[in-house]
């Protein structure tokens, strides 16, 4: 089943896949409720969706799927490439994730493979995930004496802005005296000795 809001995308998909005699198009619909309602009625072992669409985006579209079709596997394709919805499309539970920019060949593979119990990233797509795995993986390895808590974040950011305890303790509700605190716990969790370096550090780990 082919699910995307844009018809000239579903005629483009259509046209590389309907003269391949190992595939069969059972339906096709341009919005996830639509998709849903055929799914309920049509036998389909297969969804290729787009992510960004009006009503009900993939993340939700593939979460019902499992949730109402658990047999029903997910091809993500879009033109989007960004880690985070990656990640979030893969925590939905798709099988796979290629880009719009991608051809009949790697299509075509995409689909064997998914149905033969295996998951199919593009080239650009498994990068960006790899990134993300080995980037949770270095967080989890961290010691926890070193990780900054949330509030501790948003006392960073206050400080790279100039400001001073008293009008963090303002900004935030909260006391000088437990703002001179954080503050003593951040230097030691990060090593640093100074707002510089400090600064430096959380630019470095993209905390402002």
């Amino acid at each position: 089943m082919l699910v995307d809001d844009h018809q000239i995308m579903l005629d483009g998909i259509r046209s590389l896949l309907i003269s391949d005699p190992d595939f069969e198009i059972v339906g096709e619909a341009t919005r996830g409720s639509q998709a849903l309602e055929l799914l309920s009625t049509i036998k389909t072992d297969l969804v290729i969706t787009d992510i960004h669409m009006p009503e009900m985006n993939g993340i939700e579209f593939t979460k019902k799927i499992h949730e109402h079709h658990p047999l029903v596997k997910v091809l993500a394709l879009s033109m989007s490439g960004e880690e985070a919805m990656i990640s979030e499309m893969l925590v939905a539970g798709i099988s796979g994730y290629v880009l719009k920019n991608t051809g009949k060949g790697e299509l075509r593979n995409a689909i064997n493979r998914i149905m033969h119990g295996e998951t199919y990233f593009s080239a650009e797509v498994a990068e960006k995930l790899t990134r993300v795995l080995l980037d949770q993986k270095r967080k989890e390895n961290e010691p926890k004496t070193n990780r900054l808590t949330q509030r501790e974040v948003e006392i960073v950011k206050l400080i790279s802005k100039e400001y001073s305890n008293e009008k963090i303790a303002q900004e935030l509700f909260i006391s000088e005296r437990t703002v001179e605190t954080h503050r003593k716990n951040i230097f030691r969790k990060t090593g640093t000795k100074g707002v510089l370096a400090l600064i430096r550090y959380a630019e470095e780990k993209k905390l402002i």
